[in-house]
């Protein structure tokens, strides 16, 4: 069977917290260097022409950490959004949010708000950040969604997920040595290749992207054929 061409790699980004503690530093700092890695990694991205790329940011399940950790989550993922609003239009990358962005504050549901808004013209590719996402959930809101429609089909489903335009996975890739996919995208991973890494997340670079990319190159997908 002849090899789709890749077009949407999504990445459960694994690791900030052990990568802080085992160099004895602040978990924030683990977090900061994860942001860091994300940039390099969608740079990369868009130079390889990939026509998605999806982070899964923060969970549903995430809420339940410290108030102090979500409190700097929340401050760093809204000074992310304000800070790479205007790389992400020049590169003409597009951004998505995916997941409950209500839970959010109002600061930052604006601001993801206005970037999908200023950068819903761009054709580079597509970087779509998964903030407050959960796998089951995320298909429970498609059922009321297509319940409310008339209709409960595969179609009417993948028409009601949260960003709809975003395809299918193609690949999905963990760091951190971790081999589950923890609720991501459930929906459209049905049929990705999975790829696990026990590199953590800050210490993720491009050549370990192009590592990946090349090791699902080698793969034969039969989507169930």
């Amino acid at each position: 069977m002849e090899q789709k061409a890749l077009k949407h790699v999504g990445i459960i980004m694994d690791g900030n917290r052990r990568w802080a503690t085992q160099r004895g530093l602040p978990t924030f700092e683990g977090h900061r260097r994860g942001y860091e890695a994300i940039v390099a990694i969608a740079r990369h991205a868009v130079s390889l022409k990939i026509p998605y790329l999806t982070v899964f940011a923060f969970s549903t399940e995430n809420w339940s950490r410290s108030d102090e950790e979500v409190g700097f989550l929340l401050k760093l993922f809204t000074h992310a959004i304000a800070e790479r609003m205007d790389e992400m239009q020049k590169l003409g990358v597009q951004l998505h949010f995916l997941g409950r962005l209500a839970d959010f504050p109002s600061e930052l549901q604006a601001l993801a708000a206005e970037a999908e808004t200023v950068t819903s013209s761009n054709t580079a590719g597509h970087l779509s950040i998964a903030l407050g996402y959960g796998g089951r959930q995320e298909i429970v809101d498609a059922a009321q969604a297509a319940v409310k429609s008339g209709e409960i089909t595969e179609a009417a489903m993948a028409a009601n997920l949260y960003a709809p335009q975003v395809p299918e996975l193609d690949l999905v890739i963990r760091t951190s040595g971790e081999q589950r996919l923890s609720g991501f995208m459930l929906w459209r991973a049905a049929y990705a290749e999975l790829y696990f890494t026990p590199t953590l997340w800050p210490d993720f670079t491009p050549a370990d992207l192009d590592k990946a990319l090349a090791e699902y190159a080698s793969r034969q997908r039969r989507f169930g054929a």
